[in-house]
């Protein structure tokens, strides 16, 4: 039967490893599903950072600098 995950192994200093375990237990996960959780946040707040620096930058060339400025642009 093929897995359908991937083995990474990485290290940590032990302070943060042991932070690690703590939290997975205290949460009822394993370390692998804290790990992918993190990193799956750590992912979305880089593309909203993404997408807002976007956003900044045509509401700059549109000249909206207030929700009430892009209420009457799209509204």
């Amino acid at each position: 039967m093929q897995r359908n995950t991937v083995i990474i192994n990485f290290s940590a200093p032990p302070k943060l490893a042991k932070n690690i375990e703590r939290q997975a237990k205290n949460e009822g996960k394993t370390r692998s599903e804290l790990l992918r959780n993190a990193f799956e946040s750590y992912l979305f707040k880089r593309k909203l950072k993404e997408f807002q620096r976007v956003g900044s930058e045509v509401a700059q060339k549109l000249g909206l600098e207030t929700y009430d400025d892009i209420e009457k642009y799209f509204g």
